[in-house]
Protein backbone atom coordinates (compact mmCIF):
# COMPACT_ATOMS: atom_id res chain seq x y z
CA UNK A 1 0.00 0.00 0.00
CA UNK A 2 2.68 2.54 0.47
CA UNK A 3 4.31 1.81 -2.45
CA UNK A 4 1.31 2.35 -4.40
CA UNK A 5 0.68 5.54 -2.31
CA UNK A 6 4.26 6.54 -3.16
CA UNK A 7 4.46 5.45 -7.84
CA UNK A 8 0.91 6.31 -7.78
CA UNK A 9 -0.75 8.21 -5.54
CA UNK A 10 1.77 10.92 -5.44
CA UNK A 11 2.73 11.56 -8.75
CA UNK A 12 -1.28 11.94 -9.43
CA UNK A 13 -1.14 14.34 -6.53
CA UNK A 14 1.84 16.87 -7.70
CA UNK A 15 0.65 16.96 -11.66
CA UNK A 16 -3.04 18.05 -10.43
CA UNK A 17 -1.56 20.61 -8.05
CA UNK A 18 1.00 21.81 -10.24
CA UNK A 19 -1.85 22.53 -12.81
CA UNK A 20 -3.71 24.03 -10.81
CA UNK A 21 -1.00 26.21 -9.58
CA UNK A 22 -0.02 27.32 -13.46
CA UNK A 23 -3.86 27.79 -14.01
CA UNK A 24 -4.39 30.08 -10.66
CA UNK A 25 -1.11 31.99 -12.06
CA UNK A 26 -2.31 32.11 -15.70
CA UNK A 27 -6.03 32.83 -15.26
CA UNK A 28 -5.37 36.67 -15.15
CA UNK A 29 -3.21 36.70 -17.89
CA UNK A 30 -5.51 35.10 -20.14
CA UNK A 31 -8.74 37.72 -18.77
CA UNK A 32 -6.57 40.52 -19.48
CA UNK A 33 -5.35 39.73 -23.36
CA UNK A 34 -9.50 38.49 -23.88
CA UNK A 35 -10.70 41.90 -21.75
CA UNK A 36 -8.04 44.02 -23.81
CA UNK A 37 -9.07 42.09 -27.53
CA UNK A 38 -12.64 42.74 -26.69
CA UNK A 39 -12.66 46.55 -25.30
CA UNK A 40 -10.72 47.19 -28.63
CA UNK A 41 -13.62 46.10 -30.73
CA UNK A 42 -16.18 48.05 -28.56
CA UNK A 43 -14.33 51.00 -28.22
CA UNK A 44 -13.87 51.06 -32.58
CA UNK A 45 -17.87 50.95 -32.32
CA UNK A 46 -18.07 53.88 -29.73
CA UNK A 47 -16.00 55.90 -31.60
CA UNK A 48 -18.16 55.15 -34.77
CA UNK A 49 -21.35 55.96 -32.69
CA UNK A 50 -19.35 59.00 -31.67
CA UNK A 51 -18.46 60.22 -35.32
CA UNK A 52 -22.62 59.20 -36.34
CA UNK A 53 -23.79 61.67 -33.05
CA UNK A 54 -21.54 64.35 -33.69
CA UNK A 55 -22.47 64.50 -37.88
CA UNK A 56 -25.84 64.08 -36.72
CA UNK A 57 -25.82 67.10 -33.90
CA UNK A 58 -23.91 69.47 -36.51
CA UNK A 59 -26.93 68.55 -39.20
CA UNK A 60 -30.23 69.21 -36.62
CA UNK A 61 -28.78 71.18 -33.39
CA UNK A 62 -28.97 67.95 -31.43
CA UNK A 63 -27.91 64.67 -30.07
CA UNK A 64 -30.55 61.57 -30.42
CA UNK A 65 -31.16 58.80 -27.91
CA UNK A 66 -32.27 56.27 -30.80
CA UNK A 67 -29.96 53.67 -32.68
CA UNK A 68 -32.51 53.44 -35.49
CA UNK A 69 -32.61 57.27 -35.95
CA UNK A 70 -28.89 57.63 -36.16
CA UNK A 71 -29.39 54.10 -38.82
CA UNK A 72 -31.52 55.97 -40.69
CA UNK A 73 -28.89 59.18 -40.50
CA UNK A 74 -26.53 56.93 -41.50
CA UNK A 75 -28.29 55.71 -44.89
CA UNK A 76 -30.64 58.72 -46.15
CA UNK A 77 -29.15 61.77 -44.28
CA UNK A 78 -27.17 64.52 -45.89
CA UNK A 79 -23.85 66.56 -44.32
CA UNK A 80 -23.79 70.40 -46.04
CA UNK A 81 -20.30 71.27 -47.03
CA UNK A 82 -19.77 74.82 -48.12
CA UNK A 83 -16.77 74.54 -50.86
CA UNK A 84 -14.80 77.52 -51.66
CA UNK A 85 -13.61 78.36 -55.14
CA UNK A 86 -11.25 81.05 -55.61
CA UNK A 87 -9.43 82.57 -52.69
CA UNK A 88 -10.92 86.28 -51.05
CA UNK A 89 -7.33 87.61 -50.71
CA UNK A 90 -7.29 87.48 -54.60
CA UNK A 91 -8.48 90.94 -55.68
CA UNK A 92 -8.94 90.36 -59.47
CA UNK A 93 -10.75 87.34 -59.05
CA UNK A 94 -13.01 88.75 -56.44
CA UNK A 95 -13.17 91.79 -58.33
CA UNK A 96 -14.00 89.50 -61.64
CA UNK A 97 -16.86 87.13 -59.33
CA UNK A 98 -14.73 84.29 -59.66
CA UNK A 99 -14.27 83.53 -55.91
CA UNK A 100 -17.71 82.14 -54.35
CA UNK A 101 -18.60 79.69 -51.97
CA UNK A 102 -21.39 77.20 -52.48
CA UNK A 103 -23.31 74.64 -50.19
CA UNK A 104 -22.74 70.96 -51.31
CA UNK A 105 -24.80 68.48 -49.64
CA UNK A 106 -23.12 64.62 -49.21
CA UNK A 107 -24.63 62.12 -48.21
CA UNK A 108 -23.58 60.42 -44.69
CA UNK A 109 -22.75 56.88 -46.10
CA UNK A 110 -20.46 58.08 -48.97
CA UNK A 111 -18.37 60.72 -46.28
CA UNK A 112 -18.09 59.25 -42.84
CA UNK A 113 -16.89 55.70 -41.20
CA UNK A 114 -14.29 54.83 -44.54
CA UNK A 115 -12.14 52.59 -42.18
CA UNK A 116 -11.87 49.31 -42.98
CA UNK A 117 -14.00 46.08 -41.18
CA UNK A 118 -16.72 49.16 -40.29
CA UNK A 119 -20.23 47.25 -40.83
CA UNK A 120 -23.27 49.91 -39.80
CA UNK A 121 -25.43 47.09 -39.16
CA UNK A 122 -22.78 45.89 -36.31
CA UNK A 123 -23.02 49.55 -35.07
CA UNK A 124 -26.06 48.93 -32.56
CA UNK A 125 -24.45 45.91 -31.03
CA UNK A 126 -21.73 45.24 -27.90
CA UNK A 127 -19.36 42.91 -29.38
CA UNK A 128 -19.28 39.38 -27.92
CA UNK A 129 -22.33 40.36 -26.27
CA UNK A 130 -25.14 37.17 -28.08
CA UNK A 131 -27.06 40.55 -29.65
CA UNK A 132 -27.48 43.09 -26.69
CA UNK A 133 -27.48 46.62 -28.01
CA UNK A 134 -25.63 49.82 -26.40
CA UNK A 135 -27.22 51.94 -23.78
CA UNK A 136 -27.87 55.69 -25.62
CA UNK A 137 -29.33 58.72 -24.24
CA UNK A 138 -29.32 61.90 -25.29
CA UNK A 139 -29.73 65.35 -23.33
CA UNK A 140 -29.74 69.24 -22.98
CA UNK A 141 -28.11 70.74 -20.16
CA UNK A 142 -27.72 74.21 -19.00
CA UNK A 143 -24.33 75.24 -18.50
CA UNK A 144 -23.51 78.50 -17.50
CA UNK A 145 -26.50 79.45 -19.25
CA UNK A 146 -26.52 78.04 -22.36
CA UNK A 147 -28.20 75.09 -23.29
CA UNK A 148 -25.49 72.34 -24.32
CA UNK A 149 -26.66 68.91 -26.05
CA UNK A 150 -25.11 66.13 -24.79
CA UNK A 151 -25.20 62.45 -25.50
CA UNK A 152 -23.41 59.12 -24.06
CA UNK A 153 -23.26 55.70 -25.00
CA UNK A 154 -22.66 52.70 -22.81
CA UNK A 155 -21.26 49.30 -23.23
CA UNK A 156 -21.51 47.26 -19.99
CA UNK A 157 -18.60 44.75 -19.08
CA UNK A 158 -21.09 42.47 -17.96
CA UNK A 159 -22.33 42.26 -21.62
CA UNK A 160 -18.92 42.93 -23.16
CA UNK A 161 -16.83 40.23 -21.36
CA UNK A 162 -19.65 37.55 -21.03
CA UNK A 163 -18.34 34.15 -20.20
CA UNK A 164 -15.24 35.38 -18.74
CA UNK A 165 -13.92 34.85 -14.97
CA UNK A 166 -17.13 36.49 -12.68
CA UNK A 167 -15.09 37.65 -10.01
CA UNK A 168 -12.26 39.36 -12.72
CA UNK A 169 -15.24 41.17 -14.37
CA UNK A 170 -16.64 42.23 -10.93
CA UNK A 171 -13.44 43.73 -9.78
CA UNK A 172 -12.74 45.76 -13.60
CA UNK A 173 -16.45 47.02 -12.68
CA UNK A 174 -15.98 48.62 -9.55
CA UNK A 175 -12.20 49.83 -11.10
CA UNK A 176 -13.97 51.66 -13.49
CA UNK A 177 -17.21 52.86 -11.03
CA UNK A 178 -14.79 54.25 -9.25
CA UNK A 179 -12.30 55.97 -11.83
CA UNK A 180 -15.14 57.06 -14.78
CA UNK A 181 -18.04 56.81 -12.98
CA UNK A 182 -19.54 53.99 -15.01
CA UNK A 183 -19.46 50.13 -14.98
CA UNK A 184 -18.16 50.07 -18.43
CA UNK A 185 -17.15 51.81 -21.32
CA UNK A 186 -18.84 55.03 -22.57
CA UNK A 187 -18.44 57.92 -24.78
CA UNK A 188 -19.84 60.76 -23.63
CA UNK A 189 -21.80 61.73 -20.81
CA UNK A 190 -25.44 63.45 -20.21
CA UNK A 191 -24.19 64.32 -16.70
CA UNK A 192 -21.83 67.82 -18.00
CA UNK A 193 -19.80 68.22 -21.26
CA UNK A 194 -16.87 66.82 -21.93
CA UNK A 195 -16.07 66.64 -25.50
CA UNK A 196 -17.66 63.51 -26.06
CA UNK A 197 -14.32 61.75 -24.80
CA UNK A 198 -14.61 58.58 -24.36
CA UNK A 199 -13.51 57.24 -20.32
CA UNK A 200 -10.83 54.62 -21.79
CA UNK A 201 -9.15 57.86 -23.21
Amino acid sequence: MKKLLVIVILPVLIIVLGYLIVDSISKPVRFNQEQKRRQAVAIERLKDIRTLQVAYKTQFGQFTDNLDTLLDFYYNGHISVIRQVGSWDDSLAVAQKRVFRETINIPVRDSLLKHSGFMIDSIRYIPFSGGKEFEMAAAIRTVSGVPVPLFEAVASFDYLLRGLDRQSIVNLKADFLDRTGTPGLRVGSVEAPNNNAGNWE
